[in-house]
């Protein structure tokens, strides 16, 4: 492994343009991606009645909240493969195979005929799309949050690699923006029967346009400079426990915290508040918008004062007002009510979002730094940010709705005792080390 002043002499041959020019194309790629795995839950209360049998909303949203899950269990074996692969060919080969899976989920979707005409064999081929699919957001998480991290320089590295979730976000507000304009063009009826393949049509040709910028990307000098490891990858991961403990810690809670208040609040607006699907639609968007704007913000700070300050501050914030936050959101009667309530819960679930990337970047060391990052994320992501939908759901068609809200504090409040146990990576951080 090349030494940190061999490092550090070869890194202004990268001028700031060409950092920024990579950054973008990986970022454009991660948007694609994140636009095409949510454009599956901002439009499934359309497209629920084409894939299952017909019953009440509650059980069809139920059918594709458990689908939305299966594809969070490929993402742990995308982390896995896709991070090994990242550590071994390259960050830039990996990123260039998740859009390319990607890109089929979406085209199988699109063109998978309903529940009506092909029976079974329609949520078959629907579990199908979104292995695939939880295999490509499996591997692009940890592999994106490496690159812009190592792409980005020390001083500015929490501010870069916030737009991972910048575009992460973006790619779930473009899927929501497509939804409002067919549902100001469309009718409930349309958006039902044939509507709702659109957003999946263009999903598959934006991959086709990521896949031409990410051939682009230049790749980092953290993977260039470093000598792949000699024993077993795994084996190599495996000596790392306290880093692997501590990125499954301080996932839990936020990815909870996160998914409830993105991809969960649309139906939680219908189904629970009772708003109609055009405003739960508009109030997501709003919200998002300003959620997206909030992340280089506090990346930039976490470059000023630290990691984990900003860490703590989500778990205190949100161990003391998640249940008060959905707890009164349950009741509120207005448009604007509901907003700022949401974006309360946003700003807080800011101090999760912005940095999370580049802390668990800056634990391992470069031959494993995909691979350390993607399979734990991906791990805890399936247990606790893929089922958050499913698991609120299954509280309400108990009758305990409120038991959700539980839920949500607790885990948040586990990961804050790994926020105050843990070191600052800023000041601690592998990457500088290598």
């Amino acid at each position: 492994m090349e030494s940190t002043s061999t490092l550090s002499a070869s890194a202004p041959t990268r001028t700031t343009s060409q950092r920024v020019k990579s950054i973008f194309s990986g970022s454009v790629g991660n948007l694609v991606e994140w636009y095409d795995w949510y454009v599956y839950a901002a439009f499934s209360l359309y497209f629920a009645k084409a894939f299952f049998p017909q019953g009440d909303l509650t059980a069809q949203l139920l059918s594709t909240a458990a689908i939305f899950a299966v594809g969070f269990l490929m993402r742990p074996i995308g982390g896995w493969l896709m991070g090994i692969y990242a550590d071994r060919k390259g960050r830039k080969a990996a990123l260039l195979a998740s859009v390319l899976l990607m890109c089929f989920g979406s085209l199988i979707i699109a063109l998978t005929p309903s529940y009506e005409t092909i029976g079974v064999a329609a949520p078959v081929l629907l579990v199908v799309a979104r292995l695939l699919q939880g295999l490509s957001v499996g591997g692009e998480y940890g592999t994106s949050a490496t690159y812009l991290s190592e792409m980005a320089t020390k001083e500015r590295r929490g501010f870069f690699s916030s737009f991972q979730y910048v575009t992460l976000i973006s790619g779930q507000l473009i899927a929501l923006a497509v939804l409002i304009i067919l549902q100001q063009t469309l009718t409930v009826e349309q958006l039902e029967t044939w509507g709702w393949r659109v957003p999946f049509v263009i999903g598959a040709l934006c991959a086709v346009v990521a896949m031409y910028l990410r051939r682009g990307m230049e790749e980092t000098d953290s993977f260039k400079k470093t000598e792949a490891p000699k024993e077993n990858i795994m084996r190599t991961l495996l000596r790392h426990p306290k880093e692997l403990l501590t990125v499954v810690g301080l996932t839990m809670g936020g990815t909870l915290a996160f998914y409830t208040y993105t991809t969960y609040m649309q139906k939680y607006l219908v189904n629970t508040v009772g708003m109609s699907k055009n405003d739960s639609t508009m109030i997501s968007a709003a919200t998002l918008f300003l959620f997206m704007l909030l992340q280089p913000l506090v990346g930039a700070l976490s470059d000023k004062i630290g990691r984990r300050p900003i860490l703590i501050a989500f778990g205190v914030l949100g161990t003391l007002f998640t249940y008060p936050i959905l707890t009164t959101l349950h009741t509120v009667q207005s448009w604007w009510g509901a907003f700022f309530l949401i974006m309360a819960a946003l700003i807080i679930v800011s101090g999760y979002t912005s940095i999370n990337a580049v802390v668990k970047a800056e634990l391992f060391p470069t031959e494993i730094r995909a691979l350390g990052v993607g399979l734990p994320y991906a791990l805890t992501v399936s247990i606790f940010g893929g089922t958050a939908e499913y698991v609120a759901l299954w509280f309400k068609s108990v009758g305990m709705e409120s038991g959700f809200y539980w839920y949500v504090t607790g885990c948040i409040a586990c990961s804050l005792l790994v926020y105050i146990t843990m070191k600052d990576t800023r000041t601690h951080s592998r990457i500088t080390t290598d």
